[in-house]
């Protein structure tokens, strides 16, 4: 039997003020899966994704992938994780094209738009729209465009449907489902019922703690535990 690789995330902790924002989170996920990681407002959720993407650093712990410490290896890093943060981290008075060529080679960008990934996301449809005069939705769908850019294997999702139309989490949503069967691993923060479809086991982020949750399609019992 073919043992499955995956990410590992030990014993992570960050403060701010004395206060812990995180407390030995901990989690482990499979290629091919998604993790669904839940929490009310302020819960440390964006920050814990952020820690992994190294856009911040934690107090301490550690981050392996197929038993390779990623906090060390800023390059390896790079490669192997697509990070799409909850804010909007594109160029407002940019194109989609011009935003994207940040990340693509044209000849890239050119196939990706015909027959690929931003064919799925619908990127064409606005490709040559400044991104200040776009709507939540296409902003939201260039950002994860730019994210895989280099063909992640790990992708780090803050809320990436929030206040969406049902169109545009459908193109995500379908979108996602291909990178898992790609055996591609996502770490997804939500709040979104129909996200959670798409998870394979769940976390709730809770005063800091990591605790592992069985999601059986009771949305009231997950509240009840927010």
């Amino acid at each position: 039997m073919v043992q499955k690789m995956g990410i590992e995330i030990r014993k992570i902790n960050k403060s701010y003020r004395k206060k812990a924002v995180l407390n030995g989170a901990a989690l482990s996920a499979e290629e091919g899966t998604c993790v669904g990681i839940l929490g009310g407002n302020g819960s440390g959720k964006s920050t814990l994704l952020s820690i992994l993407a190294g856009v911040q650093k934690a107090d301490s712990g550690s981050f392996l992938w197929e038993k390779e410490e990623l906090f060390s290896n800023e390059k390896k890093r790079t490669e192997v994780i697509g990070y799409v943060p909850q804010g909007n981290p594109l160029m407002e008075e940019l194109t989609a094209w011009d935003n994207l060529r940040l990340w693509y080679d044209k000849s890239h960008l050119k196939r990706e738009l015909n027959n690929g990934v931003l064919a799925m996301l619908g990127i064409h449809d606005f490709i040559k729209t400044p991104v200040r005069r776009m709507s939540g939705g296409m902003k939201k769908r260039l950002s994860i465009g730019c994210s895989v850019a280099n063909n992640p294997k790990i992708l780090l999702l803050d809320e990436p449907s929030a206040a969406l139309d049902l169109i545009c989490k459908e193109r995500i949503g379908t979108y996602l489902t291909e990178f898992k069967a790609r055996g591609g691993i996502i770490l997804l923060a939500t709040h979104d019922v129909q996200e959670l479809e798409l998870c394979d086991s769940y976390y709730i982020l809770k005063n800091g703690v990591l605790t592992p949750y069985l999601y059986d399609g009771d949305i009231h019992h997950l509240v009840g535990r927010l």
